[in-house]
């Protein structure tokens, strides 16, 4: 009768012991890795959508927040031009300028999801408990330098193949003929630079969100998991 009483407090004890180590392991809550690996999900899932919604035709132009027009500096050319009945070459600069943000804006998707792929196992813990655009911010932080570099013959080769440059120049042309001083000289390639990197980080913080709002219905089980509990 000792004998099997000790048996019986031995097995009780072996599958308390299992019991402890499974929740050690996992259980019901997510762990280290799987906590990097749901934020890295996220990051991911609303940079490629944001990548996707904005190479979409009229994404930029269309939407008032996101729209590039000219440039605060570029003032006295654009009311000049207009004050001379010659709107239509500001109008077309415009129209371009969007477009080349809009084309870019395709091809940004891969620089994105390469850089959300490589951020550390710590980088991402520090985010999941983060407000509603920790993950962009920090995406941002990290990023923007080197997409920038990577980001600029996009730009440029977009806003040649959408006949931006002989549209500014054409628009230039017409500006130099009428009898104004101390014309500005504008850089508009860096300018629709950063006006289409802005917009962009502005959609995938719009996502970011979404998915911390709804992360089952925005993103997936494993996701859920993590913003959820926390």
């Amino acid at each position: 009768m000792i004998m099997k009483r000790f048996m019986l407090f031995g097995l009780a004890v072996l599958v308390a012991g299992c019991a402890h180590m499974e929740g050690m392991l996992g259980g019901d809550q997510p762990g280290q890795d799987s906590m990097a690996s749901g934020i890295k999900q996220a990051l991911e899932l609303s940079s490629v959508r944001a990548s996707d919604a904005l190479s979409q035709p009229g994404a930029y132009a269309n939407n008032p927040a996101l729209r590039i027009g000219m440039p605060e500096q570029a003032s006295p050319i654009v009311n000049t031009l207009r004050q001379f009945g010659m709107g239509r070459y500001v109008d077309r600069v415009e129209s371009l300028m969007n477009q080349g943000a809009e084309q870019a804006a395709a091809e940004a998707k891969d620089l994105f999801v390469s850089a959300v792929r490589n951020m550390t196992v710590t980088d991402a813990l520090g985010i999941v408990r983060g407000d509603d655009t920790a993950a962009t911010r920090y995406f941002r932080d990290q990023t923007e330098n080197s997409l920038r570099q990577r980001y600029q013959p996009v730009i440029r080769s977009n806003l040649q193949q959408v006949g931006f440059y002989d549209e500014y120049r054409t628009m230039l042309d017409v500006y130099n003929t009428l009898p104004i001083r101390n014309r500005p000289n504008l850089d508009l390639e860096d300018y629709v630079l950063n006006q289409s990197l802005d917009g962009l980080f502005t959609r995938v913080a719009e996502e970011e969100a979404l998915i911390r709002n709804d992360p089952l219905g925005r993103g997936s089980a494993l996701i859920g998991r993590i913003f959820q509990g926390n």
